[in-house]
């Protein structure tokens, strides 16, 4: 386990509960201590310093160790060819740690290391073909990528993870009609869903899928950015009640068409013709590949089909979200398909889902109200299937609201295992576990949720937070990049900017951020918005304040948030609560999230846990602890441990 990352330090609370799973904290501290008092004597003949060990973290000392996987990514970074492409060929098939079984834990955990692992040599291989391209040696790229398609094919037929990544793209609709564009989003959200199914198939999240095409027109580069081996490709066209849809299957390495096929059905029974294409598509797969690839089975849906256009109408509004009157729409489609079909357990979750990002993406009054009509959908879906996962996650959200992470984990947990494919529900442990500080622990959700969502920026959010937060200041600084690159705000990568030392770089990033105000970002609710020389001052104003580093600066601004915290409809809006934890102002962070916490503000807790200034301010503050026992969060360290940087007292 050291070795995967040489250098890097595990904590030895998390290593001992991974190890002894089934042991008591204190006996699984005393189990570890052994083991690692045993170890140093076995090594030390090797060399004096192999462990490096402290009271709360071990370490393999870098430069004495060597594994075929450092050695590859080694080859990888020199460039040298023949070598790397003998050892990706060399170590094809081959599971990281296999053949080790320590309980749920310890397996979510691997499963985390080999997700880091498949894309640091992914990136590698990427970096090093650019260079050959670069240098026009195509006979040293020719090598390393039929090395590379090699062993991603075995890989994905013999490893841990013998899925096939595959990835739908939107259903082209060359019609200007409402009515038949939502129909194609709705197929398309629905074929997302049964292929799923499929064990030997893992599907592309939603977000990512549904911008696939604005990565450009060459299908293989679709293919590279969403990460996977196959698209689902296919368009529908209408005429008077007749659908006609044509489906292909494109390999993500050439852009070659596999295969093709057209489906003729009708608006009347869109539900067969899902179903169809489903199962054909599945099928197709599993014949091309050599693999047994059982079709999936029909999901549980509405039984009448009236119900199930205005479900798929509504599901397709709330992946769009933003837009005016968007997500009222898809809450209205979605209530009347639940009139005609009450017991219908999945419409329930995507209208949870609904008033979730209405309270997260709307400059709504009523975030509380949402979060409670979002907790009765999602307790409705349960109460009819069980099953849904999803539907536990979104119930998560409103525990938050109730100062009960506690609940709020216990959900997520309970949601991954129901539905461990999801990104969505992958993302919402990961974030819990962030916002309770338990970064390294989070880690590993948040980069799974991104190997299979690629394209959603909300991911690199957390991405970027959490390296942050681990004091990776660089890959914090990429990820903040890459949300800006989809088109999200960029206050993160400032921050992190800000804590490399380059301020003044910082102070510009966050500004620019300015430009994204009302599309991606809202002025706060019960407010007009800014515009023209007011925006820009106050965008100023506030850039400076987060990054600048001066007091005067800070000083300014949190004389602002005072204002605002008085004056604003929603004292507790995230305008207010983002940059009093950025600049270390606890009292306002007492006096916001300690008052009110709601599905949009929420996301702010991660913040919390930089070790850097003068984010560290409010951490280090006499009320913290009593802030944190008022919102749950120490009941929730207790059960699921304390953070990285806030060892328990009582130990």
């Amino acid at each position: 386990m050291l070795c995967l990352s040489p250098g890097s330090a595990m904590d030895r609370e998390r290593l001992s509960q991974l190890l002894w799973p089934g042991k008591f904290r204190a006996h699984a501290r005393a189990s570890l201590r052994q083991t690692l008092l045993g170890l140093k004597r076995q090594l030390s003949a090797i060399r004096a310093d192999f462990l490096e060990i402290t009271r709360d973290r071990v370490s393999v000392n870098a430069a004495a160790v060597t594994s075929d996987l450092s050695e590859l990514e080694r080859s990888l970074g020199n460039g040298t060819d023949a070598s790397a492409s003998q050892q990706l060929l060399a170590v094809s098939g081959k599971a990281l740690l296999d053949q080790l079984d320590l309980g749920e834990a310890f397996k979510q955990w691997l499963a985390g290391q080999r997700e880091q692992v498949e894309q640091r040599l992914l990136t590698a291989v990427e970096q090093s073909l650019a260079g050959y391209q670069r240098r026009n040696d195509r006979l040293s790229e020719g090598r390393l990528r039929d090395a590379w398609r090699l062993r991603t094919s075995s890989t994905a037929v013999t490893g841990t993870d013998r899925r096939i990544r595959i990835a739908v793209l939107p259903f082209q609709s060359p019609e200007i009609d409402s009515e038949q564009t939502l129909i194609a989003q709705g197929l398309f959200d629905e074929l997302i869903s049964s292929l799923g199914q499929a064990p030997r198939l893992l599907v592309a999240g939603r977000t990512s899928s549904m911008h696939g095409r604005s990565l450009g027109r060459r299908l293989t580069k679709i293919a590279q950015a969403l990460n996977v081996a196959y698209l689902v490709d296919g368009s529908i066209q209408r005429q008077d009640k007749q659908l006609r849809v044509h489906v292909s299957l494109v390999d993500g390495h050439s852009g070659f068409e596999l295969w093709a096929r057209t489906y003729r059905g009708s608006t009347g029974d869109l539900l067969a013709l899902q179903d169809e294409v489903a199962k054909s598509v599945t099928g197709e797969i599993g014949r091309e590949l050599k693999l047994e690839v059982r079709p999936p089975e029909l999901r549980h849906t509405a039984r009448r089909q009236t119900a199930m256009e205005l479900y798929l109408q509504g599901r397709a509004l709330t992946m769009r979200a933003i837009g005016d009157g968007v997500l009222a729409r898809a809450i209205e489609l979605l209530e009347k398909a639940l009139e005609l079909e009450p017991e219908f357990a999945a419409g329930w979750t995507a209208l949870s889902e609904a008033h979730a990002y209405t309270a997260v993406y709307t400059p709504c009054l009523d975030r509380v109200a949402q979060s409670i009509r979002m907790a009765e959908c999602a307790d409705k879906a349960i109460e009819l299937d069980p099953g849904q996962g999803h539907a536990r996650a979104l119930l998560g959200i409103h525990r938050w609201t109730e100062n009960d992470p506690v609940g709020a984990l216990d959900l997520a947990h309970e949601a991954h295992r129901l539905e461990p494919d999801n990104p969505d529900v992958t993302l919402r442990l990961g974030s819990f576990l962030l916002y309770i500080g338990r970064t390294r622990e989070a880690l590993p959700y948040i980069e799974g949720a991104i190997e299979q969502d690629p394209v959603n920026g909300r991911n690199f959010a957390m991405l970027s937070v959490a390296q942050l937060n681990l004091g990776n200041l660089e890959a914090a600084i990429a990820a903040g990049q890459r949300m800006v690159d989809l088109g999200l705000p960029s206050m993160w990568m400032a921050v992190a900017t800000a804590a490399a030392g380059d301020r003044e770089l910082a102070v510009e990033q966050y500004w620019q951020t300015r430009l994204l105000m009302n599309t991606v970002i809202f002025p706060p609710a019960g407010t007009r918005p800014l515009s023209g020389p007011a925006l820009n001052t106050y965008w100023k104003l506030a850039a400076k304040g987060v990054c600048s580093g001066r007091k005067i600066h800070r000083a300014v601004y949190c004389a602002m948030l005072d204002y605002l915290h008085a004056t604003l409809p929603d004292p507790c809006d995230t305008s207010i609560v983002a940059p009093a934890i950025w600049m270390g102002y606890s009292k306002m962070v007492f006096n916001t999230l300690g008052i009110q916490i709601t599905p949009a503000n929420m996301y702010c807790l991660m913040s919390l846990w930089a070790d850097i200034e003068p984010i560290r301010h409010t951490r280090l503050h006499p009320d913290f602890l009593p802030f944190a026992k008022r919102i749950g969060l120490v009941a929730a360290w207790d059960k699921y441990g304390w953070p990285d940087l806030l060892p328990n007292p009582d130990a």
